[in-house]
C-alpha cells in the first residue's frame, strides 16, 4: 500500500512518485489549497491538494484529524521560504494527486500535541491513542534498538539466550509475590517471578557457562515514578569469572550502547565503596554530577551545649553531617523553609544552617539561629574541614544514620536540581563492597541485596561478626539510579545454609522453599556470579523521561491497574470454584 514512510522523503527524492499511508495530523486550509500533514511512527509529510484534482480535493476537504488514509503524488522541493527546518521532511512536500480514505476517526480524547494539558490517567485509559505522539513512539523505538543492542552483545560474547519459567513457587526475595491459584493441585499457588535468579543459577550448575534472557519479572509493591508491577530485566549470568571480569564486561556493553545510539562517550566507570557512597553523598546510588558532599562531624559536635548535635553525635546509632552549598548565604528564609519541609518527608525533625558572611569575625560573621551554642573554636574548625567561603551556607543534618544519610542525601540533590550545580551530561560510577547484612527496624538482620550474594570472608568469620561482612556485590549507577546490580554468587551447599540460618530460615524451612537450591550445589557447582539491568529504568535514563510509564508501551498506573482495559478485573464464581476459592468480603463500619 505504501512506497516510503512519512518520515523518510527527503530532497532526494525529488521528482519521484511515492505512496503513503499514515493518520492526518493536521488540516489546514490555505486559500483553496489544502495541507495535510499526514503522520505515520517514522515522522510527519506535508501534502497539498490542489482544487484541479476536484475528487482529490473533496476527500481531503472532508478529511479529519486521525483519519487514517493512502496518498499517492509526486515529491517536490517546498517554495522557497516555505520550509521548515525543524522537521527532517521540513524541506520537500508531496503534491497529491490521488488519496483514498481507508478509515474514518471519532473526534479523539485529545489533541495529540495538546496531551500536556490532559490528566495521565486520561492518556492511558486511551493509550492507544497518546502511543501516536511522536515523542512517546520514538522512545518505544529506541526501546527496540536497545533490546536489539544487548542482544547482539551478548550473543557475539558467547551467551545463550534461555528461557525460564514464569510459573514458579514463592521465594523470599525482599517483594510481594503475585500468586496464581493452581486448579490441579487444590489449595497450592504458583508465583510469578521476581526475577530468574534461582533458575539462572541453576543453569549455571547445569555448565551453560553464560546465560542472558530479555525476562518479564513481577513484584507485588507500591509503585514509584521508577516502577512498576510487571517490569522488564535483562538478566545475565556466567561461571568462572570475577566480579571484576562481569564488571568490565557489562560496563563495556553499557558504554558501547551508549555510544551507539546516543553518541556519547561515558568513559571509564569509576569504583566507589558502599561506605564512601553512604559518608559523602548520603546514598548507595549517588549522582556524581552534584559536586555537593556531606561531611561527618560527629566529633566537633560532641561537647557542644546544642543537644540536637551533642545528642546524635554520642550516639553511636547518630551521626551529625554537615551539606555545604556554594553561594547559598543568598538563599531566602522562605526557600530554606521549604528544604526544611523537604527533609522531614524523609523523618528529619529539622534542618539546622549557617550562612558565612565574614570569614575573618567567628563572632559576628557567622548567621544563624544556632551559632551561639557553638564555641568559637568548633566554628573555626567547621569552616575549615568544610573549607567553607564567604557567601556559601552550610545544612546540618543530626539524628539517627539513616535518617541523616536519607534527608542529606536527597537534599543535595534537590539543591543540584534547583541552583543549576549539575556539571555534566553523564556520571557513572561503580558501587561495590556492599556490607552482607543490613539490620531491621526490629533488630533481626537481613540479607542487603538477597540471600544468594556470596560474603567476602570464610564460613566461621560470617558467623561471629555477620553485620561487618562485606558482600561480593556490585551496582552500577549513573546520574544516581541504580541501573543494574549483581554479585558473586554463593556456589557452596554449606555457606548457603550458613547465609538462610542468619537469617532465621531454618533448616525445615531451608528444605521447604530452596532444598533443590541446596541439593544442586552439591553436585560440581561451578564459581558463577551475574547483573541485572532494569530495561524499563535504562530507556527511561537514555530518554530522559520523567516517568518509566513512559517507555513502557501499555504501563500500569500509580494503583496498579490498566485503565485501557480495566485490569485487574471480577472473575465469574464459576471459575472461582474451579480453583477452590472462596472471596471473603471485608467488614465495614
Amino acid at each position: 500500500m505504501r512506497s516510503h514512510n512519512c518520515g523518510e522523503v527527503r530532497v532526494d527524492h525529488q521528482g519521484e512518485r511515492v505512496s503513503l499511508c499514515g493518520w492526518v495530523h493536521r488540516r489546514r486550509d490555505h486559500g483553496g489549497v489544502i495541507f495535510l500533514d499526514l503522520r505515520d511512527r517514522t515522522g510527519l509529510i506535508q501534502i497539498v491538494f490542489n482544487p484541479d484534482r476536484a475528487d482529490s480535493f473533496a476527500v481531503a476537504d472532508a478529511c479529519r484529524n486521525e483519519f487514517v488514509v493512502q496518498v499517492a503524488g509526486l515529491v517536490s522541493s517546498r517554495p522557497n521560504g516555505t520550509d521548515n527546518p525543524d522537521m527532517p521532511t521540513g524541506a520537500v512536500e508531496v503534491l497529491a494527486y490521488d488519496i483514498n480514505l481507508l478509515n474514518k476517526s471519532a473526534t479523539p480524547p485529545f489533541q495529540l500535541d495538546e496531551h500536556q494539558s490532559v490528566g495521565e490517567d486520561i492518556r492511558l485509559k486511551y493509550r492507544y491513542i497518546d502511543l501516536r505522539r511522536p515523542e512517546i513512539a520514538q522512545k518505544l523505538v529506541l526501546r527496540s534498538k536497545i533490546a536489539t543492542f544487548i542482544r547482539n552483545f551478548l550473543d557475539s560474547h558467547g551467551f545463550v539466550d534461555i528461557e525460564t519459567p514464569i510459573l514458579t513457587r514463592a521465594t523470599p526475595e525482599g517483594a510481594r509475590d503475585y500468586l496464581v491459584p493452581s486448579r490441579n493441585h487444590e489449595g497450592h499457588f504458583f508465583a510469578l517471578p521476581q526475577s530468574p535468579q534461582l533458575f539462572k543459577q541453576l543453569l549455571m550448575v547445569a555448565g551453560m557457562d553464560r546465560y542472558y534472557q530479555i525476562a518479564k519479572c513481577f513484584r507485588d509493591e507500591d509503585l514509584r515514578a521508577d516502577r512498576q508491577p510487571e517490569f522488564t530485566q535483562i538478566d545475565i549470568e556466567t561461571s568462572f569469572m570475577d566480579e571484576n571480569r562481569i564488571m568490565e564486561l557489562t560496563e563495556q556493553m553499557v558504554v558501547e550502547l551508549f555510544q551507539q545510539q546516543l553518541k556519547v562517550n561515558l568513559g571509564q566507570f569509576p569504583r566507589m565503596s558502599y561506605a564512601q557512597a553512604m559518608e559523602q553523598y548520603g546514598s548507595d546510588k549517588p549522582d556524581l554530577r552534584i559536586p555537593l558532599q556531606l561531611v561527618s562531624v560527629e566529633d566537633l559536635m560532641q561537647q557542644v551545649e546544642f543537644k540536637v548535635f551533642s545528642g546524635p553525635a554520642k550516639d553511636p546509632h547518630g551521626r551529625v553531617a554537615a551539606l555545604k552549598v556554594p553561594g547559598g548565604s543568598n538563599l531566602t528564609r522562605k526557600q530554606i523553609d521549604d528544604y526544611t519541609k523537604f527533609v522531614g518527608t524523609y523523618g528529619s525533625r529539622g534542618l539546622a544552617y549557617i550562612k558565612i558572611n565574614d570569614l575573618s569575625d567567628m563572632e559576628n560573621g557567622l548567621q544563624s539561629p544556632i551559632v551561639k551554642f557553638l564555641p568559637l573554636n568548633v566554628r573555626q574548625q567547621l569552616v575549615e574541614r568544610l573549607q567553607a567561603k564567604e557567601g556559601d551556607l552550610i545544612f546540618f543534618g543530626a539524628d539517627k544514620v539513616k535518617v541523616v544519610n536519607e534527608a542529606l542525601g536527597a537534599l543535595r540533590c534537590k539543591l543540584g536540581q534547583d541552583l543549576n550545580l549539575i556539571t555534566c551530561d553523564w556520571a557513572p560510577v561503580w558501587v561495590i563492597d556492599f556490607p552482607m547484612f543490613e539490620t531491621t527496624s526490629d533488630g533481626n538482620i537481613t540479607a542487603t541485596h538477597h540471600p544468594f550474594t556470596a560474603p567476602r570472608c570464610s564460613i566461621d568469620e560470617l558467623t561471629t561478626q555477620p553485620l561487618q561482612a562485606l558482600s561480593r556485590a556490585y551496582d552500577m549507577v549513573i546520574n544516581g539510579a541504580e541501573l543494574g546490580g549483581g554479585s558473586i554468587r554463593i556456589h557452596d551447599s554449606e555457606m548457603q545454609a550458613r547465609v538462610f540460618a542468619l537469617l532465621a530460615i531454618e533448616k525445615q524451612e531451608q528444605q521447604e522453599k530452596f532444598g533443590f537450591l541446596l541439593d544442586a550445589l552439591k553436585y560440581g557447582c561451578p564459581p558463577h556470579g551475574g547483573l541485572a539491568f532494569g530495561l524499563d529504568r535504562l530507556v527511561m535514563l537514555m530518554t530522559h523521561a520523567n516517568s518509566i510509564r513512559e517507555v513502557i508501551a501499555f504501563p500500569k498506573t500509580q494503583s496498579a491497574t490498566c485503565a485501557m482495559i480495566q485490569a485487574p478485573g471480577v472473575v465469574a464464581n464459576s471459575q472461582l470454584q474451579e480453583l477452590n476459592i472462596r472471596l471473603h468480603t471485608k467488614a465495614t463500619g
